[in-house]
């Protein structure tokens, strides 16, 4: 049992149990993303992923389940891992920090199966689910996946925009993941705002990918070459802009996909994402560098 508490209330995190609770599962599915039957993972495929050593753990607000998180066991390059397929929060649910826990919570199960590494992959350009795995957990990337799940899915977020996706490396024993999951809230924001201050000028020279008027500026990739440091910006919302400009959010999709693919391909590691400024406008960048090795 995994136990929390955010504004006066109280969450506790744990393995699903019941037939009921595999259900529940598949309603959240479908109210995240919008997943139709076909796409939604099924409650027997979550029953027999926990039985087979993989971990399905759901959060509860007393007997109510508010999200899940669903991992099998996988073997990737010589090395056994858990790889985190879904993570949802019922809306409802989404300032209270599930995500968050379920991941510690998620994490915490793994070691206990004598595992050290968890991966997963997401959609790059979604600001708020960058800053969680790399400012609040710490992963690093070293792949881009042009259209992981094909060029749609049932889910309204994947229309006509694609699934581009980065697999993330979660290195659970790192000393980089074992600070940042330790930090107080108020610790990690502190050192989230100092870096992104810092780094604001520098991280404009750096960036191969920039905002102008809710567009994207591509810089010149031809110095990927001879630099060991380098930086794409996304937008704020990715969704809303893509909503009011679907234009823009094709742009941003292919000359992010463009500089993800020129700077890997090149050497660099994707290892840190920061935001800069305040609301209701901040800005974010991701922070690639070359040759550092897994952190």
């Amino acid at each position: 049992m995994f136990e929390w508490k955010v504004h006066g209330r109280s969450f506790c995190i744990r393995d699903v149990e019941s037939d009921a609770e595999f259900h529940a599962i598949e309603v959240i599915q479908k109210e995240a993303w919008g997943f139709n039957d076909l796409d939604t993972v099924p409650a027997a495929t979550l029953m027999a992923t926990q039985h087979a050593g993989g971990i399905v753990l759901g959060a509860f607000d007393g007997d109510k389940m508010i999200g899940f998180a669903h991992g099998f066991a996988a073997y990737e390059e010589g090395r056994a891992s858990i790889h985190s397929h879904m993570l949802a929060v019922r809306p409802e649910y989404r300032n209270f920090q599930a995500g968050f826990f379920l991941k510690l919570a998620q994490r915490r199960r793994t070691l206990e199966k004598g595992l050290d590494e968890i991966t997963w992959t997401y959609d790059p350009l979604q600001s708020l689910n960058a800053h969680l795995n790399f400012a609040k957990l710490g992963v690093i990337s070293q792949r881009y996946i042009v259209n992981f799940y094909g060029e749609a899915t049932s889910s309204p977020l994947h229309q006509g925009f694609g699934t581009d996706r980065l697999w993330v490396r979660w290195l659970l024993k790192s000393d980089r993941v074992k600070q940042l999951v330790s930090r107080s809230p108020r610790a990690r924001r502190s050192a989230n705002a100092a870096a992104g201050d810092e780094r604001l000028d520098a991280t404009l020279k750096e960036a191969l990918v920039t905002s102008e008027r809710d567009r994207p500026h591509r810089a010149d990739f031809r110095r990927l070459s001879s630099e060991y440091l380098c930086a794409i910006e996304i937008p704020h919302n990715i969704n809303a802009l893509k909503e009011r400009d679907p234009q823009a959010g094709t742009a941003w999709r292919n000359a992010t996909r463009e500089a993800f693919l020129g700077a890997i391909n090149a050497g660099f590691e994707v290892t840190s994402f920061l935001r800069v400024g305040s609301s209701p406008n901040p800005r974010w960048f991701y922070l690639l560098t070359r040759g550092s090795g897994s952190v």
